[in-house]
């Protein structure tokens, strides 16, 4: 995505530190940027503004006001470039459990806002792709496990091999046009309503 396509959202309460972001970020060719002073209502805001990025500028955060913070960055699902003035080893590692992909702990300067933002959006996508690879996988092993009980109900119930039972659903899921995981799973469900504790 090309930096002038970008729509930034930057929150900060601190009008002239926000112009300094805004400047920063306008320098480096982000032309949809949006300044919000209020943190009041921000996620309403944020669903309003739709961004691609968030930046987010605390100048002394309390706890609270942190925590809310990366309650919001675990809501919304985006990149988020968090600066704060000061911080403690625990607020470092709650920022990264929250998921925001940068936290900046006295680095408010014009010039380092774009390669900020650019390993913000980098990070963001490369722990996406991770937990969407996670995701495939857990499915994955969960239609292996469908795929498996079924074969140990046909080798149980036909008294047949392994390699029988598996070419057997991959016939019928061929003459159906179907999956053979949907071909295990009918399998798996019909074997349960007729005989309950096969599935217990």
């Amino acid at each position: 995505m090309k930096s002038h396509t970008l729509a930034v959202l930057v929150i900060d309460e601190n009008r002239i530190r926000a112009s300094i972001i805004e400047a920063g970020l306008r320098e480096a060719g982000y032309e949809n940027v949006t300044v919000v002073h209020d943190i009041n209502g921000i996620a309403r805001r944020i669903s309003e503004i739709n961004p691609d990025v968030i930046v987010i500028d605390l100048e002394n955060p309390n706890r609270d006001m942190l925590e809310n913070m990366f309650q919001l960055s675990r809501a919304v699902k985006r990149p988020i470039a968090m600066f704060v003035d000061r911080s403690d080893e625990a607020s470092i590692e709650a920022a990264v459990d929250a998921g925001v992909s940068a936290y900046i702990v006295d680095g408010l300067k014009q010039e380092r806002v774009r390669p900020i933002l650019k390993m913000a959006i980098s990070r963001f996508n490369a722990f996406a792709r991770l937990n969407r690879e996670l995701e495939e996988t857990r499915g994955e092993l969960e239609n292996r496990k469908v795929i498996d009980r079924a074969k140990g109900l046909l080798m149980k119930s036909r008294g047949i091999s392994e390699d029988e039972a598996y070419a057997l659903m991959r016939r019928t899921a061929m003459n159906q046009n179907r999956k053979i995981l949907d071909i295990a799973q009918s399998l798996v469900t019909a074997i349960g309503l007729l005989d309950p504790g096969e599935n217990a």
